[in-house]
């Protein structure tokens, strides 16, 4: 199936520019909730320090030992709203879902994310992966298990967080785990966004290997990556060419199980510069089998709007799902008015969402410039809801159709094929500081079920 993959995009790598892609109709079928507000025990033989989590989340990232004491407030960009929540927490929160893939009997193995959203803050996050199954019926998300991410063998070529202890978990200080598929083996490849890195751990989430990414022989980095330090000299910068959070979003592997394709969160800087080589991700080859890049990669283009991609899933040998999306939250509706600063008395969305969509590409047809194939889309902003399935809407303008379902968060990065007519689209909640479905209440983690026959049969 890989020699299938490879030649067809050797084979339609001249065939000229790509034709544009559809827009094809959503239907909710589906809407499952894990309130934000849910928290796991770290494991028992951890040390008693991650009881508590969020301690460095504040001004400066200073310490904060008191549960529950600040109030937490959204991300300036987005009008500082009250979330409704307080920091630090007790326990260890189940949230930041950034990747998902079918775990076989109905449920999905997704990854949290780092923590909180950086190396400063997340040294009192672990990392996991858990296990979820949505009750469509009920519209409940249960959480049936978690995998705590370790490093027993001292894979990690640098100092991690827990270096001096005996279990050696893995924290949101080490790694920034995005995305996630399974292997044959029962192991697992994550995608990294601070190295960027693939992480190879095994089935009880041990680490067992640390990949490097190279591109034409280069080594990318981006400002995180732990080999990376800040120069004595003040004028002198630090050179890399993954942004900051741009590392890999999304990763997918081929039907056999042989190739995986690594896509990047957002354009690469061009070389010595501080600008973006071009509006496009780099999508990168690994040889599973070998564990190693095979050199061949090519170029996904954003459209106009899109800031980043969140997830990347093959649905066959070549066709693949891809969440594209920009950096906004909430209805547009209810945008701040030109000049108005959201407040307690009168919250509005400073940055509202406007481009969320799902694209399916062809992975197999390559223009002459190394740009995959669009086919087609649907918009995350316009999903059908006829029958009444949501099970909250959140906030929205008073006219809004009571027959049209939004997924209007800052980030969305889960989507898989299910059948060959339903998707599944779930958000990262980045909590407690993302505020996307009501204006001053943390967002929740929420998964839909999406008919989309025509999406998934278009070629």
């Amino acid at each position: 199936m890989r020699r299938l993959l490879l030649s067809c995009v050797a084979t339609l790598a001249v065939a000229g520019p790509a034709a544009a892609d559809t827009r094809f109709e959503a239907r909710l079928a589906g809407h499952a909730i894990l309130p934000g507000a849910s928290f796991v025990a770290p494991p028992a033989n951890a040390p008693g320090y991650f009881g508590v989590s969020g301690r460095f989340t504040g001004a400066n990232n200073h310490r904060e030992e008191r549960v529950g004491s600040r109030p937490s407030i959204g991300l300036p960009a987005y009008g500082s709203r009250p979330t409704g929540l307080s920091l630090p927490f007790a326990g260890q929160p189940v949230q930041g879902f950034s990747g998902i893939i079918p775990a076989g009997d109905g449920s999905f193995w997704v990854t949290g994310d780092n923590g909180f959203g950086n190396r400063r803050n997340s040294a009192d996050a672990l990392l996991m992966i858990f296990r979820l199954r949505p009750d469509w019926q009920t519209g409940r998300i249960l959480h049936e298990g978690t995998i705590f991410l370790s490093d027993p063998n001292r894979i990690a070529p640098f100092p991690i967080q827990n270096e001096a202890t005996e279990t050696r978990y893995l924290t949101g200080a080490d790694f920034d785990i995005e995305s996630i598929q399974r292997l044959p083996d029962g192991s697992f490849i994550l995608g990294d966004e601070f190295g960027p890195y693939l992480l190879h751990v095994d089935a009880a989430g041990r680490l067992l290997r640390v990949i490097e990414t190279v591109l034409d022989g280069e080594v990318l980095r981006s400002p995180d990556h732990h080999a990376l330090q800040v120069p004595a000299n003040p004028t002198a910068g630090v050179p890399h060419r993954v942004r900051r959070s741009g590392g890999y979003e999304g990763i997918a592997l081929t039907p056999d199980g042989r190739t995986l394709w690594a896509m990047l969160e957002q354009p690469l800087f061009a070389p010595n510069s501080n600008q973006p080589e071009g509006q496009f991700l780099r999508v990168l080859e690994f040889d599973v089998t070998r564990m190693s890049w095979t050199g061949r990669h090519v170029r996904y283009r954003l459209e106009p709007g899109a800031t980043a991609i969140g997830d990347f899933n093959f649905i066959d040998d070549r066709r693949a799902l891809v969440i594209e999306r920009d950096n906004g939250e909430g209805d547009p509706a209810l945008a701040c008015a030109p000049g108005q600063q959201s407040s307690a008395e009168r919250p509005c969305f400073a940055m509202p969402a406007r481009f969320k969509r799902v694209y399916l590409v062809d992975m197999g047809a390559v223009d002459a410039d190394g740009f995959v194939r669009k086919i087609g889309h649907i918009d995350l902003m316009a999903i059908q809801d006829p029958e009444g399935i949501a099970r909250q809407r959140g906030d929205r303008a008073p006219d809004a159709p009571a027959t049209v379902f939004t997924f209007p968060f800052f980030t969305i990065e889960n989507v898989v094929a299910v059948d060959d007519q339903h998707i599944i689209v779930g958000n990262d909640n980045n909590l407690p500081f993302s505020a996307g479905r009501h204006l001053t209440r943390a967002d929740d983690n929420e998964l839909i079920l999406l008919r989309v026959p025509e999406l998934l049969r278009a070629r």
